[in-house]
């Protein structure tokens, strides 16, 4: 159950052949052995898609320490998106390392801070003056960029959408959309949220070609009504959903939305903590259809894999907030930007916006091609390296979870890590690094077009 294939150019993980290797069942009795030390010492809300422990990981291959060697299509759910040992990432981080871990910024301040600022300041949407603050995760991010919003505005209500995820903290839970297993039982929420309908093409009633036009007319009229628009502080929207199942809302949609926002004064947010950072193609997914937020959150790709956030936003807005509003003790570690410095450039040497591309051009050919094949796949959707395919019960539009799950599993005894999604539970998101050879590319394919075929 091995593959021989070429090291990548791109392979980001020095020493580790880019090759798929089975040689235990997954997990293996090492793997099984540190489960169960995690059983005994972490808690059980803690979760995993695969009990696999790693070993070594890069490019596009995630090594366990029973000696299998797995085809990675999650990069630990879009942050190693330059793979997970990138050497710009490591020399930086390294070297910051050996310098000092930490003075916290807010109190003795360093370069590495300021420089991720003008690199987000250069790469985000728009070419009006930008400031940022730094942060530790994506849901720290969305959390403060509605501190934000709040501030610059003197408005409280915020707006979210159907499907859309935002994070685990008690106000970004409340911006969440799905309950299990991000909320259940774990209220009350934040109050002033408000949630409507999003353009979600394949789901929506009236067909896809009237889709944008009347979730905006919607969006637009219960924003108008049951809030009213001069009490919204924030709108806020995951260019391309993630957790919401990769939905690409209906092209012109988002412009609508970023109208309404501007014609009312409401500060218009991009949540990018999934989708930027070259991962659609584009260094945001914001940029094709031309939008320009207000102020757009980051994290996930951002640093190669180190934690890092960011709210990156027109400087009017980012300075709303007073002196010390805005912070947190390890928020922009200088470790952790020495590692995004590394990441950006990694993404620039290597044009990962281009690699991106190229993974989408291999992947929604063989995956529609599936979809033709096998009536499970309702329907193949995304963009870049951020793809995923909807799985329905034959000739319907019902969810199938039950089988998506299957499939996974599938894929997952077969060397293959993939991610499912969806607010139904039927998604299965496909997130490579962008630094995979396009020979594991195809041999992923070819895992999941064999795991299709069994499951039928």
């Amino acid at each position: 159950m091995t593959s021989t294939t070429s090291m990548s150019a791109m392979s980001g993980g020095p020493g580790l052949p880019q090759e798929r290797r089975v040689v235990t069942a997954i997990p293996g009795p090492k793997s099984q052995e540190l489960h169960a030390r995690k059983q005994a010492a972490v808690a059980d809300g803690v979760g995993n898609v695969l009990p696999v422990y790693v070993k070594r990981a890069g490019g596009g291959i995630v090594e366990d320490v029973d000696g299998n060697a797995l085809i990675d299509f999650g990069s630990g759910i879009a942050v190693t998106s330059v793979g997970n040992s990138a050497e710009a990432v490591v020399r930086r981080a390294s070297a910051q390392l050996a310098e000092f871990t930490h003075t916290c910024f807010m109190v003795a301040p360093y370069e590495g801070y300021v420089a991720v600022a003008e690199e987000l300041a250069k790469l985000t949407p728009g070419d009006h003056a930008k400031k940022s603050a730094l942060f530790n995760s994506g849901a720290e991010a969305v959390e403060n960029a509605v501190k934000i919003a709040r501030a610059y505005t003197g408005r409280q209500a915020v707006v979210v959408f159907d499907h859309g995820y935002h994070g685990r903290t008690n106000l970004t839970m409340a911006l969440t959309s799905k309950s299990m297993p991000y909320k259940h039982s774990f209220g009350p929420f934040a109050p002033e949220v408000y949630r409507v309908p999003v353009a979600y093409p394949y789901r929506w009633l009236t067909g896809p070609e009237n889709c944008a036009e009347e979730a905006a007319a919607q969006a637009v009229d219960q924003i108008s009504k049951q809030v009213g628009a001069g009490n919204v502080a924030a709108i806020i929207i995951e260019p391309l959903l993630g957790e919401g199942g990769f939905i690409e809302p209906a092209k012109g949609f988002l412009p609508r939305i970023a109208e309404f926002a501007r014609e009312n004064g409401i500060v218009f947010v991009a949540d990018e903590i999934q989708s930027g950072f070259c991962r659609t193609g584009q260094w945001f997914a914001s940029e094709d259809e031309g939008l320009v937020p207000d102020l757009i959150t980051t994290a996930k790709g951002i640093a190669g894999g180190l934690p890092l956030a960011a709210v990156t936003g027109r400087a009017e807005i980012m300075d709303a907030a007073h002196a010390g509003g805005l912070g947190g003790t390890y928020g922009g570690n200088p470790v952790a930007c020495a590692a995004a410095l590394g990441a950006i450039e990694t993404m620039r040497e290597l044009d990962l916006n281009a690699r991106a591309r190229r993974i989408e051009e291999v992947m929604k050919p063989r995956l529609r091609k599936m979809a033709e094949n096998h009536g499970l796949i309702g329907e193949v959707r995304g963009r870049g390296a951020m793809i995923a395919v909807e799985l329905v019960e034959p000739g319907t539009t019902t969810p199938a979870p039950q089988q998506t799950a299957a499939l996974a599993k599938a894929c997952h005894q077969a060397g293959l890590l993939v991610l499912t999604t969806g607010t139904y539970g039927n998604v299965m998101r496909f997130l490579p690094p962008l630094v995979i050879g396009e020979d594991l590319l195809n041999e992923g394919l070819d895992i999941l077009e064999n795991a299709l075929a069994e499951l039928a």
